[in-house]
């Protein structure tokens, strides 16, 4: 089990690559976290959804992703909310300090889901949540220690020497969590070192001599890493600007955005520059397009978007001639109306949207799960992606929609064209409809980019990264003695 001393470690990441590193070794490998909080979210075969990166060491595995793979998942609603998601399905709201009192009943369906992963399994990477040296949430814990004793599994600490302290942190997990804890842990990664590797001789010593624990390696800082799909909004401050660029795309960073991973293939495009807008910032003026993405709190985040002006700045932009795109939520918001009567996401309510789109949204308990093909109607061009919302969409908007999907259609389109939504999730890792939805925007010619192999190449990159840098003799030999 892969514990980090601290959020956005690269444990995600590390475990990815070590899923296809073991598995270019010919053995069958799955992956695991017992518990995630994420918004960002994969739909499984057969529905059910499980977190993003679970998903992805899933692909690095050679295998589709399951539900047991990440038994419980919490999506963020308001800053002490979220959805529970247990086994791939919503199983109500988790308040921060009631669901303390519910882990331990929650213990027997993750070592259940465990086990049912590991009986098909060579190898089983699991990945801890967040820091390990939480002892505040140590009692009834499932995330990191708590798990890593019931299911008796050794521990390797993952520090992150790119954000500073890594000695202080490493070294400061083993004097505060209890001996026994602190025995579980085998050994440590240092992640994200950039520089002459033997500078940090003494740092190694140092923290050898304080814990008594092995290093298995320091792996530098690989590019590749970050162009891969993330589910932590930590990696968002970034936007992927070009200096020369054809077109630019704005998406402006709610505040409980979800499913942003639609827009990692736009990063990779060449000639196109992606930028992602904090609060408090413009929308830019000279965008073509701007993109309203998912949403967890979509009244909530709707309210967030005007607080920051944005609803001011996507009418200067379509008066200047700007397309706007709205995914799942961001279709919600550009309608009449949205409706939660029930308080399914937040506070029950109801309030205006935007009104570009003439449809309206009632939110409803049910959710929608499900993987979807077909074509974009106005090029025609195939596209393949997923659902994965609350609420039932209706009006005279729908009557010009957006998307085919094999018998049923998806979404709205304004009457000029240049305001548009649908429900469906990972349109642009379709190849054929990103190119000829960049071309309606006026890119000028195509790229070529082919975005699932490019995905299959960056994990093998990362992959021969680990490999190079990591024992991973002695972290196999490690899982077979436990």
């Amino acid at each position: 089990m892969f514990q980090g001393t601290g959020s956005d470690v690269g444990k995600s990441t590390l475990v990815a690559a070590l899923c296809r590193a073991y598995r270019r070794r010919g053995l069958k490998v799955r992956p695991f976290k017992p518990q995630n909080m994420s918004n960002n979210a994969a739909v499984c075969p057969g529905g059910g959804e499980i977190g993003r990166a679970q998903a992805l060491q899933a692909r690095a595995c050679g295998v589709v992703p399951t539900v047991d793979m990440n038994p419980v998942l919490l999506k963020p609603e308001t800053d002490t909310g979220a959805q529970l998601v247990v086994r791939g399905q919503a199983a109500g709201r988790a308040v921060a300090g009631s669901y303390r009192d519910r882990r331990g009943e929650l213990l027997d369906i993750v070592l259940e889901s465990y086990r049912r992963v590991a009986a098909d399994a060579d190898l089983v990477l699991i990945e801890g949540a967040g820091s390990a040296s939480e002892v505040n949430l140590r009692q009834g814990d499932i995330a990191n220690m708590g798990f890593a004793e019931a299911a008796g599994v050794p521990v390797i600490l993952v520090g992150d020497i790119d954000r500073g302290g890594v000695i202080a942190s490493l070294v400061g997990t083993k004097s505060v969590v209890g001996p026994r804890d602190a025995a579980r842990v085998k050994g440590y990664l240092i992640n994200k070192f950039r520089g002459d590797l033997s500078l940090f001789d003494d740092g190694l010593l140092a923290i050898d001599q304080a814990t008594g624990w092995t290093c298995f390696g320091v792996v530098p800082w690989m590019t590749a890493a970050r162009q891969l799909p993330s589910e932590d909004t930590v990696v968002l401050d970034a936007s992927a600007a070009l200096a020369t660029s054809d077109i630019k795309i704005a998406v402006p960073l709610l505040s409980r955005i979800a499913n942003f991973d639609d827009f990692d293939p736009l990063r990779l495009e060449p000639g196109v520059s992606l930028e992602m807008v904090p609060p408090g910032r413009a929308l830019p003026g000279d965008a073509r397009l701007v993109v309203l993405p998912g949403s967890k709190s979509t009244i909530g985040d709707l309210a967030f978007l005007r607080a920051q002006g944005w609803d001011v700045d996507i009418a200067a932009h379509l008066r200047r001639g700007g397309f706007v795109l709205g995914v799942c939520a961001g279709m919600q918001m550009l309608g009449r109306r949205i409706a939660d009567l029930d308080g399914v996401e937040g506070s029950p309510g109801e309030v205006a949207g935007l009104g570009y789109l003439d449809i309206e949204t009632v939110m409803a308990p049910e959710k929608a799960l499900r993987n979807v093909a077909g074509r974009d109607i106005a090029t025609g061009a195939r596209i393949a992606g997923y659902e994965m919302h609350v609420g039932r969409t209706a009006g005279a908007g729908l009557a010009r929609p957006m998307l085919d999907l094999g018998g049923r259609t998806d979404g709205a389109v304004s009457a000029d064209g240049r305001v548009g939504g649908c429900y469906v999730h990972g349109l642009f890792a379709s190849d054929e409809f990103r190119a000829a939805y960049l071309a309606g925007l006026g890119r000028r010619g195509g790229s070529g980019l082919a975005y699932e192999a490019t995905v299959e190449r960056l994990l093998d990159d990362i992959a021969d990264g680990v490999e190079r840098a990591v024992d991973l003799d002695g972290l196999l030999k490690l899982a077979r003695s436990a």
